[in-house]
C-alpha cells in the first residue's frame, strides 16, 4: 500500500444521470493525476449534459491554490485554439467567399514570393504548406503586433514541396490564418469569431480577451505529472527520435515551437490580448463543448454551424502518416486532427483539436457529443494528455453503458 496521500478536491457542478463516471474521472484526475484546476463540459444533441469544475484558478504565483475554480473561470487554451479559429475559414467556404483550391496568393498577393506561388488553401489548413518554421524566430512583441508575422510568412521559402508532406504548423498557423481571414474578409479573425460566432452562441470563447476576458482568466503553470504506478505498464519515456527532435535546436520540431524566441509570457496580459489563432485563445470548458456542440447541430434554438458538406471537410482525411514536425503519426482534416492513435478523440469519426499541455475540444457527430476540457496545470504532452483521455474513456463508457 503506497503511503503517498492523495489530493481531494471538491467538485462543482453537476452531471446528467448515466454520466456519473466523468464526475468520477474528474476527481481521479486531482487525486492521481496531478491536476491543479480544471473545467469540463460535454454537450449531447445540443443539451448540456457535463458540466464541472474544481480546483483553484491559478497554477502559480502568489495566489497558487488560494483562489477557488469558478463556474465562469476561463483558461488560455494554447493549440485548441486552433480548432476553433479553422471555423472561420470554413464558414467563409460555405458562404462562397473563400475557395478552398485557390492558391493563397490569390488572396495574400505577397504571400506568393520564395515559391510559394502554388500554396493552396487547403494546404494551410492540413499542415501541408511547408511554413512550420521561421528562418528568423519573431521576439514575443513581434509576434503581437499582428504585422510581422505575416510579413515574416510571407517572404519565408516552404520546407518542403508544399502539399507533398504535412508538419504541424505549431507557431506559424496563427499568422498564416489570420492574415488569410483578414485579407478575405476585412476583418481580424478575433473579431470575426466574437462577431459571428462567441456572440450569437452566447460563448465565454475569444481570440484578443477583452478586459472583461482577463479579469477573469486563471494562470497556467507547467506542471510535473506523477509517474504512472508500475503495474500500469505505460512506457514514460518518449521514443528516443522523438526526444531527439526536441532537444536538438536544428530540428524542424524545436524551430516549429521557437518560432516565437524567447518563449512569450502566457499569463501576460499584453499576450492574451493579442490574437493569436493557433494558441491563445481564453475559454471556458462549457465554452468549447458548445462551440462544438454548433457545429453539428442546432443548440438552443441556434441553428448548426457547419452544413453537411462543410462537416465532410472538416473531418475528412487530409494529411496521415509521419508528421514532420511532431515527428509521429498525424492525421488532419481541414483545420482538425482526427481520431487516432497521437490524438485519440471519442471516435473513429470524431474531430477536434488538443492543446499542448492539456486541453481538449472535439465533436463527434455519430453519437452527437460534444467535449470542451480546460486546465491550468500544463503537463509535459502534445497531443493526448493523461487527463483528457481519462474524461475521454468516462464519456465513451456513459455513451456505451
Amino acid at each position: 500500500m503506497s503511503g503517498k496521500r492523495e489530493t481531494v478536491v471538491d467538485v462543482q457542478g453537476t452531471v446528467e444521470d448515466g454520466f456519473e463516471p466523468v464526475r468520477d474521472a474528474f476527481a481521479a484526475n486531482f487525486a492521481r493525476r496531478g491536476e491543479r484546476g480544471a473545467a469540463v463540459a460535454v454537450y449531447r444533441h445540443g443539451r448540456k449534459i457535463v458540466d464541472l469544475w474544481g480546483g483553484s484558478r491559478d497554477a502559480d504565483g502568489p495566489e497558487d491554490g488560494k483562489t477557488p475554480w469558478e463556474a465562469d473561470t476561463a483558461q488560455v487554451i494554447r493549440s485548441a485554439t486552433k480548432g476553433v479559429a479553422a471555423i472561420v475559414p470554413l464558414l467563409l467556404h460555405q458562404r462562397g467567399l473563400l475557395d478552398l483550391d485557390a492558391p493563397v496568393g490569390t488572396y495574400w498577393p505577397e504571400f506568393k514570393a520564395a515559391g510559394k506561388d502554388r500554396v493552396l488553401v487547403r494546404h494551410l489548413l492540413s499542415h501541408r504548406a511547408g511554413l512550420p518554421v521561421l528562418d528568423t524566430p519573431l521576439t514575443p512583441e513581434q509576434a503581437l503586433d499582428g504585422v510581422s508575422g505575416p510579413a515574416a510568412l510571407a517572404a519565408q521559402a516552404p520546407a518542403w514541396t508544399p502539399g507533398a508532406e504535412h508538419g504541424y504548423h505549431a507557431q506559424t498557423y496563427s499568422w498564416l490564418l489570420a492574415e488569410l481571414v483578414r485579407r478575405v474578409t476585412g476583418r481580424t479573425i478575433g473579431t470575426w469569431i466574437a462577431d459571428e460566432i462567441s456572440g450569437p452562441l452566447g460563448l465565454e470563447l475569444w481570440v484578443g480577451a477583452p478586459a472583461v476576458a482577463l479579469a477573469r482568466t486563471g494562470r497556467l503553470a507547467d506542471v510535473e505529472a506523477p509517474a504512472p504506478p508500475a503495474s500500469a505498464g505505460l512506457r514514460v519515456r518518449p521514443k528516443r527520435n522523438v526526444a531527439d527532435a526536441y532537444r536538438d535546436p536544428a530540428s524542424l520540431t524545436r524551430r516549429a515551437f521557437g518560432a516565437i524566441t524567447p518563449a512569450p509570457d502566457e499569463n501576460a496580459d499584453a499576450y492574451r490580448a493579442a490574437e493569436l489563432p493557433a494558441s491563445n485563445g481564453i475559454a471556458t470548458a462549457r465554452a468549447l463543448a458548445r462551440c462544438y456542440a454548433a457545429l453539428i447541430g442546432p443548440v438552443d434554438g441556434h441553428p448548426r454551424l457547419f452544413a453537411p458538406a462543410t462537416l465532410t471537410l472538416a473531418r475528412t482525411e487530409e494529411s496521415a502518416g509521419p508528421d514532420r514536425t511532431l515527428v509521429v503519426n498525424t492525421r488532419f482534416g481541414l483545420g482538425y486532427m482526427l481520431h487516432g492513435p497521437a490524438s485519440p478523440l471519442l471516435a473513429p469519426g470524431s474531430f477536434g483539436h488538443p492543446g499542448r499541455g492539456g486541453c481538449l475540444a472535439f465533436a463527434d457527430p455519430e453519437s452527437g457529443t460534444a467535449f470542451g476540457y480546460v486546465t491550468n496545470g500544463m503537463q509535459q504532452n502534445v497531443t493526448a494528455d493523461p487527463r483528457a483521455q481519462a474524461l475521454v474513456r468516462a464519456v465513451r463508457a456513459a455513451l456505451d453503458a
